[in-house]
């Protein structure tokens, strides 16, 4: 008897550590998969950034568009692509040496920050912050 609860004990154990461990790598799946990604091009004075948004963070979404200061706030200039996974992403090439600020415009009707910007700005109109990238 000892030996049969002794197994199964280890048994759950080993359950726990595993969706525990699987909780964490999910989690920081998720938090890469909403990163800014830059590419310093010294050649040309310029970054390629690569926007991305997570499924999770718009999870019913048909269309995302990154605007901001690099298009002028130009809600149809760059839409992103949608991945396999349901993600989002584009890429822009800015020129080194500003504080850009931008947002995802969702289905033409909402706008959301991205979560893993490198700061945030209030807009000129007061009523939300705005994202920012700085390159």
């Amino acid at each position: 008897m000892k030996k049969s609860t002794k197994r199964s004990t280890i048994s759950s154990g080993q359950k726990r550590l595993k969706q525990e461990t699987d909780k964490r790598k999910q989690q920081k799946e998720d938090i890469k998969g909403q990163q800014i990604k830059k590419i310093y091009l010294k050649s040309r004075n310029t970054c390629k950034v690569t926007f991305r948004v997570s499924k999770e963070a718009v999870p019913d979404a048909q269309q995302v568009c990154v605007a901001g200061d690099f298009n002028d706030w130009n809600i149809l200039a760059n839409p992103m692509k949608r991945l396999k996974n349901g993600d989002f992403t584009t890429q822009i090439e800015l020129q080194l040496g500003r504080d850009y600020q931008f947002r995802y415009h969702i289905d033409g009707i909402r706008w959301e920050n991205d979560w893993q910007a490198d700061k945030y700005v209030q807009n000129p109109f007061g009523d939300s912050d705005n994202s920012v990238v700085v390159v």
